[in-house]
């Protein structure tokens, strides 16, 4: 979950790891460091505990000498508090070697015994550390930067992205990874690493992906990938999508708002080049074949946090429109639960960064046991797209904030693409059917922009609201993981209880919960294509509002039975039953930002929270 950069070259080394750490930052904010190898041959570091302006205070105060090669850290914590000294890089080896990582030395404990049994000593509580002083161990008695590089990271056990350079190698980055993300951008004269490609988007578009198990070495003129044996494996590269100014805020006060208003381009770029003659055809399903869709009994979406509720939004879909039966778990739980698999089954995952670690892991464990694979992503090269039998890239562009927001949108937009073609190829809808829900679904960007002047609106009910403890969210069918969603946005942002409730459960337990004055957030559902579920919600919220809650409904407009029962009403535009929680969660997670916000809170930053959870 922490951001890596790295960087050899001509250019200000200090400007390219400080640019890429900030781009990153999202990925980990509780420290940052940096380290390079001075023109004088020596290693220069300097790290602080906080978020990265304390480490751009920390160089601008006290400058590091110039150097070509440098590594850079932002950490979010595993092993030890958040402190300068836990900070990444670790230096070692009397001065000689600096090394950062991201991920989790799992037998840190053991080397540590081993190490200290040899002499070495230990300033930090962090199992980095353990690790540098075992490579700056094996340096030493190899007399190799490069051998006891291979042999150090063939002795980690975990996940782990590992770089570090060495005064020896003044030119020389070796870095390597298990489990952990990592790129390689190359340039002219100059080459990079990162976590992700947003590391060094500003400088190059050429990048490629590292893959399982291989190590990388990196000087100003040549980038090698080798396996943990030794052996060269070919480097497949690719073109990012996006440059950096889509990484920036824009004008806007945070990334968070810039993304909120990236929903329309974010459903609209995801269906673009994937309806072709009134029909939908995704490209990147070619290598399932429509012999192994016609025969999938049993589809499995497996995803984390937010990811979750968009496959429990997706899943409805496309069990009603292809008549699959269609699960969602929760990535940490699936192969601790012992799934029955089949070569029938089709596990989709769903992951914004594609290097969730829980999800990665049980897209290996469907693929042992011979399911197939789609991968739902936002970004290129990522391990799991490159590890599943299929893709469906959401082309949201990068976010930022930790929050998802437009990711979200596109995850809910991809999975209905899919449930379409999959129908198509089953027979299960007619044209007709299919005609309409492109229709809906090619309509949802310019909704979307309707749904945004609410805003001001919303705003102005965060301000009312922003002394209130608790806030509860209730929705039925698909408007229940919107709830869901809903509630998850304010605990990320706002740091107050929230809970989001299928409202045909408030009569077994949560109406205990409503008390005079209490917030609830109603998901109404359309009462023309609903009309039975849109009258069991009315019902619902009288009974709420008859123990004295205060309810903020989000209906359709012209939606008039709701009325007599809300104290405020948020309008969305008229859609499709399947389309209206596209529309109805854009006014949750701007109230959650903005109630954030009355709160003086980092909406971009919440506490505790990286982006990208690359560490089970």
């Amino acid at each position: 979950m922490c951001g890596i950069v790295g960087y050899v070259g001509q250019k200000t080394t200090m400007d390219v790891l400080l640019g890429g750490l900030k781009r990153q930052e999202y990925r980990g904010y509780d420290s940052a460091g940096v380290a390079l190898i001075t023109e004088d041959g020596l290693i220069a570091s300097a790290k602080k505990s906080g978020k990265l302006q304390a480490l751009v205070d920390e160089v601008t105060a006290h400058p590091l000498a110039p150097g070509h090669t440098g590594i850079g850290h932002t950490r979010w914590a595993t092993h030890g508090a958040p402190s300068d000294v836990n900070a990444h890089p670790h230096v070692v080896d009397g001065g000689k070697l600096a090394m950062i990582h991201n991920g989790i030395i799992e037998n840190f404990a053991e080397i540590r015994e081993e190490m200290l049994e040899a002499g070495h000593t230990f300033l930090s509580e962090t199992d980095t550390e353990v690790g540098a002083v075992l490579l700056g161990h094996l340096v030493e008695q190899t007399g190799d930067f490069r051998t006891g590089f291979a042999q150090a990271v063939n002795r980690f056990q975990g996940a782990f992205t590992v770089l570090a350079i060495h005064q020896d190698a003044p030119n020389v980055i070796l870095a390597a990874r298990h489990n952990s993300p990592l790129v390689i951008g190359f340039g002219d004269g100059e080459n990079f690493l990162g976590s992700d490609v947003a590391a060094f988007v500003e400088h190059t578009h050429r990048a490629a992906a590292v893959g399982q198990d291989q190590m990388v070495e990196i000087t100003p003129e040549h980038v090698r990938v080798t396996d943990f044996a030794g052996t060269p494996v070919p480097i497949d590269e690719f073109e990012i999508a996006w440059d950096a100014s889509a990484s920036d805020k824009g004008g806007w006060p945070s990334f968070m708002a810039k993304e909120i208003t990236e929903n329309p381009d974010a459903v609209a770029n995801t269906v673009r080049g994937r309806v072709v003659d009134g029909r939908v055809e995704i490209p990147e399903l070619s290598g399932l074949g429509e012999d192994a869709i016609r025969k999938f009994s049993r589809i499995i979406l497996v995803a984390c946090g937010t990811a979750s509720y968009a496959g429990q939004v997706g899943a409805y879909a496309i069990e009603q429109w292809a008549r699959i039966p269609v699960e969602v778990q929760l990535s940490h739980e699936f192969r601790y639960r012992d799934p029955v698999i089949t070569p029938e089954t089709l596990v989709v995952s769903i992951s914004q960064s594609g290097e969730t670690m829980d999800t990665l892991m049980a897209v290996r464990y469907a693929m042992e046991r011979g399911a197939k694979t789609v991968s739902i992503c936002n970004t290129q090269g990522a391990t799991i797209p490159r590890e599943s039998d299929a893709i469906v890239y959401t082309h949201a562009g990068p976010e930022v904030a930790v929050a998802s927001t437009k990711a979200f949108v596109a995850q809910i937009t991809a999975l209905y693409l899919l449930g379409l073609q999959f129908a198509q190829v089953r027979g299960t809808l007619d044209d007709t059917a299919i005609a309409r829900n492109i229709a809906e679904l090619q309509a949802l960007p310019g909704k979307l922009e309707e749904v945004l002047t609410t805003g001001p609106e919303i705003r102005q009910l965060a301000k009312w609201m922003s002394d209130t403890p608790a806030v509860l969210f209730l929705g039925r069918h698909v408007g229940f993981p919107i709830a869901l969603e809903g509630a998850l946005k304010l605990k990320e942002l706002a740091y107050i209880h929230a809970e989001g409730f299928a409202a045909g459960e408030l009569k077994h337990g949560p109406i205990a919960l409503i008390d005079h004055g209490q917030p609830v957030f109603v998901v109404v559902p359309s009462p023309r294509e609903s009309a039975e579920i849109h009258s069991k919600v009315v019902s619902n919220i009288q009974e709420i509002r008859a123990r004295g809650a205060r309810v903020i409904a989000i209906a359709e407009a012209g939606d008039a039975a709701v009325l007599p029962y809300a104290d405020e009403v948020i309008r969305i535009p008229l859609a499709g039953p399947f389309f209206e929680p596209i529309l109805a969660v854009v006014p949750l997670q701007i109230f959650a930002m903005e109630l954030a916000d009355a709160k003086g809170l980092d909406v971009d930053q919440p506490r505790n929270l990286a982006k990208s959870v690359t560490v089970e």
